[in-house]
């Protein structure tokens, strides 16, 4: 009997001293959950709080005791379970990254928070949600106020005559080109002008989309009221709802009576660029509006009628945006009642000649040059790049060539940029990929030269000497392969 109490006293003691060290480790975890500074909440699948650390309770003015053990709306009234990030991620199953999240605290005191969620399985099985929830709300309220001195600034200056800072400057006289490409998005473009139909412009980078919007306004009945233009992409998200919509004084703590730019753009035109980088949620919102014609200041409850046209645009396929989750689809038809597409470079290149005689003429009284023209072997190397920055590139190429000239009227290829020129010589190096014999030249364009018309004679042979099938096949418009055929008098 002795002998058996010694073993059940050694068994309690080993249990005790293994309670403690779990005991410790609470203690330890408690600590360090308490310690951080983010906000860390875990609700069971039954939507219990079963962890609420210091940081989350004092971010959102609640007491950790009164959120413990209960469920999660019950708690936070002031909270939707569409709107909450805890309960999606308990839903769905799988985890939310970096999910913004504003909401109005039974303190009246608006929080801003970054979450990353994730849903905590348990022998495969479901358990509950963790949620890490970064405070913004300081970063927001400063951002807020550098947008309050920028607007007064603007103020102030229309005071001394200054341009409204959303005034717009391009019509359709000032989009180049002559390809019938170019003509034919031209003309669309003008005729969707005439009504009030929303518009979406996609196209490659450095299309010139947002010429296009400006063009349009100022061809509309609306070229009177304001074009506000927004580039989705430069704005962090939790600025756009503010700036898109506006802010009420006294909706939340330090809140001011500022009109977003909806309300700044009332009978003209907005133009959202990059929509595709907008927030899933956002545009949510952003396709309410366009519904109702109305918007809701961020605190406020009541709705203020808008009459705007919006322009928006996009420099992937919006079909490849809408499968890829970042754009939604709903909210596509609602946007792109006119689509146009904005052709690249690439795809109207008898139109670079006319671009290059622009640019020099744009940039010669501003350097104090005489350039007349670009050489032609520099001619036929813009001929052969894919430009993949379109326009843009080939204008910051003229530009960049002009800035290394002295006295002289051509430019040469020598005066290019050196990566621009890196770009030139990685097309070239590709175009080399195809299996072609051809007799060894001295020189980089001679290869290529070579290269060329050995693809142009097989495209040619191909075709049965039709130019219009051997031009679709060669990937060139038929103007550019004529230019080509006499080049190197081909017949």
């Amino acid at each position: 009997m002795t002998k058996l109490n010694e073993i059940v006293m050694n068994q309690e003691h080993k249990l005790r001293e293994q309670l403690t060290k779990v005991e410790q480790k609470l203690l330890l975890y408690e600590t360090i959950l308490n310690s951080l500074d983010v906000g860390i909440q875990v609700i069971d699948k039954h939507e219990t709080t079963i962890v609420y650390n210091t940081m989350m309770a004092k971010l959102e003015g609640e007491d950790v005791n009164n959120i413990l053990g209960k469920k999660l709306l019950s708690t936070m009234p002031y909270l939707q379970a569409e709107n909450s990030t805890l309960i999606t991620a308990l839903k769905l199953g799988r985890p939310l990254n970096d999910r913004r999240q504003t909401y109005i605290t039974a303190q009246n005191k608006r929080v801003i928070t970054v979450n990353s969620t994730t849903p905590i399985y348990f022998n495969n099985e479901l358990f509950g949600a963790l949620e890490i929830a970064k405070d913004i709300t300081f970063i927001q309220m400063l951002a807020e106020k550098l947008i309050d001195l920028q607007q007064n600034l603007s103020v102030q200056k229309n005071a001394l005559n200054i341009t409204h800072p959303f005034s717009t400057r391009y019509t359709f006289s000032d989009i180049i080109g002559n390809s019938d490409t170019l003509r034919t998005v031209k003309l669309q473009a003008n005729r969707a002008a005439r009504s009030s139909s929303n518009i979406l412009l996609y196209g490659e980078t450095g299309t010139g989309k947002e010429l296009f919007a400006q063009s349009i306004h100022n061809a509309s009945l609306r070229r009177h009221s304001p074009f506000v233009a927004i580039n989705c992409a430069a704005l962090p998200e939790h600025l756009l709802e503010g700036l898109l919509f506006g802010t009420a004084k006294g909706g939340f703590t330090g809140a001011l009576d500022r009109p977003g730019f909806f309300e700044q753009a009332q009978g003209g035109t907005l133009f959202l660029d990059e929509i595709n980088s907008m927030n899933i949620n956002l545009q949510a919102k952003l396709l309410r509006v366009l519904q109702e014609h109305s918007i809701r200041r961020v605190g406020a409850t009541n709705e203020i009628a808008v009459d705007i046209r919006v322009i928006s645009a996009i420099n992937v396929n919006p079909f490849d945006a809408i499968a890829q989750k970042q754009l939604r689809e709903d909210l596509y038809y609602r946007l792109g009642t006119v689509a146009l597409h904005i052709p690249p470079l690439r795809e109207h290149k008898e139109d670079i000649p006319i671009y290059i005689n622009h640019f020099i003429e744009k940039y010669n009284p501003i350097m104090g040059l005489d350039v007349k023209k670009v050489s032609a072997t520099v001619l036929d190397a813009f001929y052969q790049h894919s430009w993949s920055g379109n326009i843009r590139e080939l204008q910051h190429a003229i530009e960049g060539a002009m800035n290394l000239i002295l006295t002289e009227s051509e430019i040469e290829m020598h005066h290019l940029p050196a990566l621009f020129l890196s770009s030139l010589l990685t097309t070239s190096k590709s175009s080399q990929a195809a299996n072609i014999n051809c007799t060894e030249p001295t020189t980089l364009i001679e290869h290529r030269d070579t290269i060329e018309k050995e693809l142009i004679c097989a495209a040619f042979k191909k075709s049965n000497g039709n130019i219009t099938w051997a031009a679709k096949s060669l990937g060139l418009t038929r103007q550019l392969l004529q230019y080509k055929l006499k080049k190197y008098n081909l017949k």
